[in-house]
């Protein structure tokens, strides 16, 4: 991520419009998939990157959607990163190189300090994604929150 916002206080590195923003799309886009998807911004975490979203993963309940669909994106403010985990039944469909796209999408906005565009971006490929191989269920419930967590 690039240093146009100086904030690394999760709450405050989106405005109030962008995570209104942000939480409708994911209402949206969860209208047509089983998938879930969750947003979450925090300060800092340990060198490894990649554990420690895994680690976010399963604290924010991820690994216990009802068809193993969940997908986090996971901003770290401080490192100026992002990881992008999806649990077993996606990655069982989706190829590396797909979250790969996606991750250039993401970085490519970051870089320009569009950080709301590349998430809506993130959102919408995901979406996309989800959708076609993970359509809604009659009997589909929202299982998780659909607004980004901020800390």
């Amino acid at each position: 991520m690039a240093t146009g916002r100086t904030t690394l206080d999760p709450k405050k590195f989106f405005s109030k419009e962008e995570i209104e923003a942000i939480t409708l799309r994911i209402g949206e886009i969860e209208k047509q998939t089983s998938g879930e998807i969750r947003i979450k911004v925090i300060r800092d975490c340990p060198p490894d990157t990649r554990k420690h979203a895994e680690s976010e993963f399963v604290q924010e309940g991820l690994t216990r959607t009802r068809d193993a669909t969940g997908v986090l994106l996971l901003l770290i403010l401080r490192k100026r990163k992002f990881e992008i985990l999806a649990d077993r039944g996606i990655n069982e469909k989706i190829s590396r190189e797909t979250w790969q796209e996606i991750s250039g999408a993401i970085s490519s906005s970051f870089r320009e300090e569009k950080y709301l565009e590349g998430v809506l971006t993130a959102l919408d490929r995901m979406g996309a994604i989800l959708a076609e191989h993970f359509p809604r269920k009659d009997d589909d419930v929202n299982e998780l929150p659909d607004a980004p967590i901020l800390g």
